[in-house]
């Protein structure tokens, strides 16, 4: 999945992060998807408007496997905002309790990334 981001702010001011979730085995790395998928956490980022740019699977490279995807906040301040939202959510306790994904033991390495739009970027 991508999408162009909806975002009004002033392109200078919108933030973009890369996040990265690698996991240990296959079989928890397929449960971490799954969580995103079924149960439920792609949900969770469109309700309380993610601005979800792409989630994508990492196909080579020596750091797998890897579940990456981009969201996009309009600032600095909207992304801790929309982060605190969503900790805070009863939808992300629930996922974050189910017995199938508790404690995250399906990622042992999380990389997160800020970055700014370029002069030449088209989002």
């Amino acid at each position: 999945m991508s999408a162009v981001p909806a975002l009004k702010a002033p392109v200078n001011e919108r933030v973009y992060e890369l996040r990265s979730y690698e996991s240990p085995t296959d079989g928890l790395y397929k449960n971490k998807v799954q969580m995103f998928n079924e149960g439920g956490e792609i949900d969770l980022f469109k309700k309380l408007e993610f601005n979800a740019v792409f989630y994508a699977d990492v196909l080579s490279g020596s750091r797998m496997p890897n579940l990456v995807y981009m969201v996009a906040f309009k600032d600095a301040a909207s992304r801790q905002e929309h982060w605190k939202a969503f900790g805070e959510s009863p939808e992300w306790k629930n996922i974050s309790t189910d017995p199938k994904y508790r404690n995250n033991i399906s990622v042992n390495h999380i990389d997160s990334y800020l970055l700014h739009r370029t002069s030449y970027s088209d989002l």
